[in-house]
């Protein structure tokens, strides 16, 4: 059992996690997929797709964030020949139930089977690289230590260690707890995790110091590995300020790695 349960205090969590019940409607270029997670609790995702052919980026979005924020944010992807699908946490746009690190982690193995077989099912690609900004590399990195099919990680302004950031915030505990076991956690699944990743981070990030994003490039056990550092940037305009080198580093990572190659 993962360790995450152990900050799942109230005291963490009204600071870790912002949801926002915003829901858009579904464009036309994209469809949803409601996954059950539990009895009469769903969590809202959302694939955009580009081409049918090309292959897909399952994305867990940072915490005050939600899927219907990407619906402008996909065509950058997309006219990349990278589709996406994004998927909420508990708590957050159509989803139901409150979020807590134990939740997220467990749902990120019911998300990425169920995205899986929505691809059979749906007669798309079955190539999935996973994504995760800022919180969501909690989920992307537990994904890609539990299934080496994965065909890389991608990190963006994340981290590998939770308690660091909680100590950066200044996030005061309201009981005693000896998190060693799960820094311990991190730091082993971190060095097992053997499928090709790249880590992107803003150089003036003051949420995740780039240390974070560092440590977790230097920790990983995978010797397919690279770091982008985004000059000028901070958590919240990267990819603004990174423009083409944010995405024409993801897009040469995904398709450098996938059998559609380069189009």
């Amino acid at each position: 059992m993962s360790q995450y349960y152990l900050i799942d205090q109230p005291s963490f969590l009204k600071f870790l996690f912002y949801p926002r019940k915003e829901f858009s409607p579904c464009p036309n270029s994209a469809f949803d997929l409601f996954v059950p997670v539990e009895e009469e609790i769903y969590i809202s995702t959302r694939f955009y797709i580009g081409d049918r052919g090309n292959p897909w980026i399952l994305f867990f979005h940072g915490n005050g964030e939600v899927l219907s924020d990407y619906d402008t944010i996909s065509r950058f992807f997309t006219e990349r020949n990278l589709n996406l699908v994004v998927v909420d946490y508990r708590g957050y746009g159509a989803s139901g139930g409150e979020p807590t690190f134990s939740h997220m982690i467990n749902d990120a193995h019911t998300l990425f089977k169920a995205v899986k077989e929505e691809l059979v099912q749906e007669g798309l690609k079955e190539e999935i690289f996973v994504m995760g900004r800022s919180l969501g590399s909690v989920s992307a990195l537990e994904l890609a230590y539990y299934y080496p099919e994965i065909k890389g990680l991608i990190i963006e302004s994340g981290f590998l260690s939770v308690l660091r950031i909680i100590n950066h915030l200044g996030i005061a505990t309201e009981k005693e707890v000896d998190f060693t076991p799960l820094e311990e956690e991190c730091f082993r699944k971190a060095r097992s995790i053997d499928i090709p990743s790249l880590i992107i981070h803003g150089e003036y990030d003051t949420l995740v110091p780039l240390k974070e994003a560092k440590d977790l490039y230097e920790n990983l056990g995978t010797g397919q590995k690279e770091q982008v550092i985004i000059p000028h940037a901070e958590h919240n305009n990267i990819i603004f300020v990174g423009g083409e080198t944010y995405f024409g580093t993801l897009k040469n990572f995904v398709l450098s790695l996938s059998s559609s190659g380069e189009k």
